[in-house]
């Protein structure tokens, strides 16, 4: 039966077998996350030992390099490892997830709409991606190595928490990974003819400073040269916006 064919309840069937598939999918590659617990924590904290590549650009100090991350509660380790292995088999079947979404949504477009479904979901999951790299590889690290060193007072020492560490890694490379859908939001809004690239740069301005306060509460440091780096590439993402909306208002 084709799917415009379909009652309302039918529809509702053909979601919650997706909704089904999609969950089953991200279970059993959380499950094998689960049980590789070793290369996935090593990938976890590797932003906070000597050998990550940051490291090798700008050293740590000796304080930095002793950094030992702690836990206070019987079952938080566990737990974290639980969480940690569902959002990698999240991440993973990402794709898949794009692939369901489409084939359900497909049939009730137009033809012009289906054929641009596709480098949407593409584009939409690479920024994505090239978003949570980005805070794995430069944010996070930056971050990290300024707060765990970061002390009011001598008398206080910083014992950081595992569900600190955590918490932090993952609020920041959601945070970036949001940011980077910026070029595929605004394309999309240009395309529906609700924004225009002249418009985007009379407020350049406006941006770059917007830009500035989100570096800097990405990044709470009062280092002018750590802000730059973390602001350049929100701000090259802002080019790249007005370069797709010019183009699809063409």
């Amino acid at each position: 039966m084709a799917q415009e064919d379909m009652s309302f309840w039918q529809h509702v069937d053909v979601l919650r077998g997706s909704i089904i598939r999609c969950l089953a999918a991200v279970l059993v590659c959380g499950i094998a996350a689960f049980c590789f617990r070793e290369p996935v924590f090593s990938a976890v904290f590797w932003p906070s030992q000597p050998s990550f590549p940051l490291w090798k650009i700008w050293p740590l100090t000796a304080d930095q390099a002793a950094l030992k991350l702690i836990n206070t509660e019987l079952t938080q380790q566990f737990i974290v490892h639980i969480e940690v292995a569902m959002l990698v088999g999240l991440i993973a079947v990402l794709p898949y997830i794009l692939i369901e979404l489409m084939r359900f949504i497909g049939p009730a477009l137009y033809a012009h709409e289906k054929k641009a479904m596709l480098p949407i979901a593409i584009g939409g999951y690479t920024m994505f991606m090239i978003g949570v790299a980005l805070a794995y590889f430069l944010i996070f690290p930056l971050t990290y190595r300024f707060l765990a060193a970061y002390q009011v007072s001598e008398t206080v020492e910083n014992l950081i928490s595992l569900r600190s560490y955590i918490s932090t890694l993952l609020m920041l490379a959601a945070m970036m990974g949001i940011l980077c859908e910026l070029p595929v939001i605004c394309g999309i809004l240009a395309r529906l003819g609700l924004l225009k690239a002249s418009a985007m740069r009379r407020y350049r301005k406006h941006a770059i400073v917007i830009i500035l306060i989100i570096a800097a509460v990405i990044t709470p440091t009062g280092d002018a040269f750590t802000l730059m780096i973390v602001a350049l590439p929100i701000y090259l993402l802002y080019e790249l916006s007005i370069g797709i909306v010019r183009l699809q208002t063409r």
